[in-house]
């Protein structure tokens, strides 16, 4: 659908009063490098793909917000929600309008002045895909509540107040890679510890293919367990084994208070076998991701690096040529998912499955995105011939969705013709 079209299907839901009509549309993301390091405090390297989520609304000139979401009815569910901003509190229980309320909460709680509005929103991004489609809802809302009262919120404040929303009133343990990528666009290096630094990457040259595995899961099902893994592994090596004064100092109890950027995989050896195997594995990873993302993003920017690293990490082709930035690239992304399912345990067969059928088909490099237990899987490919020969294999296979995308604007007003200028 083009944007006309998405606008009139929204404006059914609204009951127009005002010629003072916002739309806005974010975009659903990947994480392309460093996955489950951002609440870590570790740089990430998202990328904005062209499914968006779009929300329309003006004030109402009242206290109360009447929400409504086109995706809920479609798949038979109540998608309205309203409520008073005099006196209001989440729903609980996984309730859609709770992600609205958290935001309405954040900016009253940061003293913007801001009144009752109806809201419409429909999304084209699957809901537990690993696609974001949560962080693009937030992104929209925030920046529509932006655009109606003037409050001139930039790229940045609008990030921070969605992710504030996610993270602080709803509880959500997720880091901020989600938000800064909906809300800036394009592919970016997200340094998340606040106050937070993005860093646009070259991406004219890459394309990317989207498949979604049809396996859908939340956040909380993933993210605390590991986390709360991670605090154990640290735990013990605090309190009951002797690691070196060096090492102790670049470490904490909780897993986004330790220098991660300063702990080499050498410094940790000594001390993995004193550990369980699934706690010593959460520790390596993190490790090991973060440094095959520097080589990467090293690779991206076109400065000179070191090849010795992937010929000993990442390469078991002894005629592998490093001549080429994607093939290179490529070997690189398989071998994050290499540590996402051996190290971290979020692969699935049916996820293993899918992502041999797309290197089988053109893909140079395939990993999960997002959480994993399901969700989306993407792949890096060299050309538009390669996307369609790979997203056909997948569609045939059964996949519910796959697509390719370049990396794409972020969170924009959407230019559409109201029916008031007719």
């Amino acid at each position: 659908m083009n944007v006309a079209e998405i606008y009139n299907k929204l404006i059914k839901f609204l009951s127009l009063r005002s010629s003072d009509l916002v739309m806005v549309s974010s975009p659903g993301r990947i994480d392309f490098l460093n996955t489950h390091q951002d609440y870590k405090g570790l740089p990430v390297v998202p990328a904005a793909i062209n499914l968006r989520c779009y929300a329309i609304g003006f004030k109402n000139e009242s206290d109360i917000v009447n929400f409504t979401s086109l995706n809920m009815f479609e798949n038979g569910l109540n998608g309205f929600d309203s409520f008073s901003l005099s006196n209001f509190n989440l729903v609980g229980g996984g309730w859609f309008g709770d992600y609205v309320r958290s935001i309405f909460k954040v900016l009253m709680d940061s003293g913007f002045r801001i009144g009752g509005m109806d809201i419409a929103l429909w999304s084209e991004i699957p809901i537990g895909s690993g696609l974001s489609s949560s962080a693009a809802f937030e992104v929209s809302i925030v920046k529509l509540i932006s655009e109606v009262f003037n409050l001139g919120l930039d790229k940045n404040s609008i990030a921070e107040i969605a992710y504030k929303a996610e993270h602080d009133v709803m509880g959500i343990p997720c880091g901020r890679l989600d938000q800064y990528s909906c809300s800036y666009g394009g592919m970016i290096i997200l340094y998340p510890n606040p106050p937070c630094k993005v860093e646009f990457l070259p991406s004219s040259n890459f394309l990317f293919v989207i498949v979604d595995s049809g396996i859908h899961r939340r956040i909380v099902s993933v993210h605390p367990i590991r986390q709360a893994e991670i605090n154990e592994a640290l735990r013990i090596l605090l309190d009951e084994i002797k690691v070196s004064e060096p090492l102790k100092s670049k470490l904490a109890y909780r897993y986004d208070k330790v220098y991660w950027m300063d702990i080499s995989e050498d410094e940790l050896k000594p001390y993995l076998d004193s550990l369980p195997r699934n706690l010593a594995n959460r520790l390596i990873f993190t490790i090991k991701m973060n440094v095959s993302t520097i080589y990467a993003v090293n690779l991206i920017k076109g400065f000179k690096i070191n090849f010795n690293y992937l010929i000993r990490n990442l390469s078991s082709n002894a005629d592998f040529k490093f001549n080429d930035t994607l093939d290179i690239l490529g070997l690189i992304v398989n071998y994050q998912h290499m540590l996402l399912r051996d190290y971290y345990d979020v692969s699935l067969p049916e996820i293993e499955n899918i992502r041999d059928l797309m290197l089988d088909n053109g893909a140079v490099g395939v990993k999960i995105s997002g959480a994993g237990l399901g969700g989306a899987i993407i792949g890096l490919v060299k050309n538009v011939e390669s996307a369609e020969k790979v997203c056909k294999a997948c569609i045939d296979y059964g996949c519910p969705l796959a697509f390719y995308s370049n990396p794409v604007e972020g969170v924009r007003i959407e230019s559409y013709v109201s029916p008031m200028d007719n």
